[in-house]
């Protein structure tokens, strides 16, 4: 598909009718308007690319995240994920409009908000790796959060701490159900999986696979030298990415298994080279 000239729309908030303030002098548009932060409230928030419900799901914005909303109009808000930059339009029931700043994420692949600090107790709602919280207290094995709630303390990480083997991070998601836009552990894309892998590392990552593939890591030269693969490079091809596990293996989600599998390289090039051609490149990213 051939983008419209001009900055990224899925990276710079504008529209003809309206953009961002800070686009001024960059982008034409009839109003630029300051944006308003405001924070997710629910588990996961499906990010569309226009309003409406049966719009296709771009991407997902994850419990605690910052959405800047630069219109608010037909119970729709229209604006960026402070997250990863991304612009689409919110269901306005699932911000709030009173921030607070993180102090931990949620570490585990998957965790419960329960009442009380009991485990008996009934969980409230489910949690994804890289939801944002803020620890009010603490009691026994278990912390309070902002607006209510307790997650057992081993499931948190401070913001901040970081793992070292981000392939172990997209390994704990094997078998997660794929979800084309999905970042949340109960389901999740190829570049969803990338992403959150590398959140958990303290490596920053645009959503999409080309956005990826033109700014992770560094190209390995061509022509590519598949014996040469090593844990944690990238392998892309047009609208696809892995991350390999070893010399020979990779794990990805994608929509053959419908799910987060690894496989051999060589096998899933033969079989993808039928729909998305030949690897484009790999990124290999530096030692940490």
């Amino acid at each position: 598909m051939t983008r419209a000239a001009g900055p990224d729309r899925r990276l710079n908030p504008y529209r003809d009718d309206l953009a961002a303030a800070h686009l001024r002098g960059e982008v034409n548009a009839q109003r630029f308007v300051e944006g308003e932060d405001r924070q997710v409230k629910l588990p996961c928030a499906p990010l569309l690319h226009r309003p409406d419900s049966d719009a296709p799901m771009d991407t997902q914005l994850l419990f605690g995240e910052t959405f800047r909303v630069y219109e608010d109009k037909g119970g729709w808000a229209w604006g960026q994920s402070a997250h990863d930059d991304y612009v689409g339009y919110v269901d306005v029931k699932s911000l709030t409009p009173r921030p607070y700043r993180p102090t931990h994420i949620v570490a585990a692949l998957r965790t419960f908000v329960y009442p009380r600090p009991d485990l008996k107790s009934r969980p409230v709602t489910p949690l994804a790796m890289n939801a944002k919280v803020r620890v009010t207290a603490a009691r026994g094995d278990f912390s309070e959060i902002e607006r209510g709630g307790w997650i057992f303390s081993s499931h948190l990480a401070p913001v901040g701490a970081h793992v070292r083997d981000f392939v172990a991070v997209a390994e704990e998601h094997l078998g997660v159900p794929y979800l084309w836009g999905g970042r949340d552990s109960t389901g999740l894309d190829c570049s969803g999986l990338v992403q959150a892998s590398l959140e958990r590392a303290g490596i920053s990552s645009l959503r999409d696979t080309d956005m990826q593939e033109a700014t992770l890591g560094e190209p390995l030269p061509e022509p590519l030298d598949f014996s040469a693969l090593k844990r944690g490079d990238l392998v892309f091809w047009k609208g696809h990415v892995g991350i390999m596990t070893d010399a020979e293996r990779f794990i990805h989600a994608n929509g053959f298994h419908m799910r987060v599998e690894i496989e051999r390289l060589d096998i899933a090039m033969s079989r993808i080279s039928r729909t998305a051609g030949h690897v484009t490149s790999i990124k290999r990213l530096p030692r940490r």
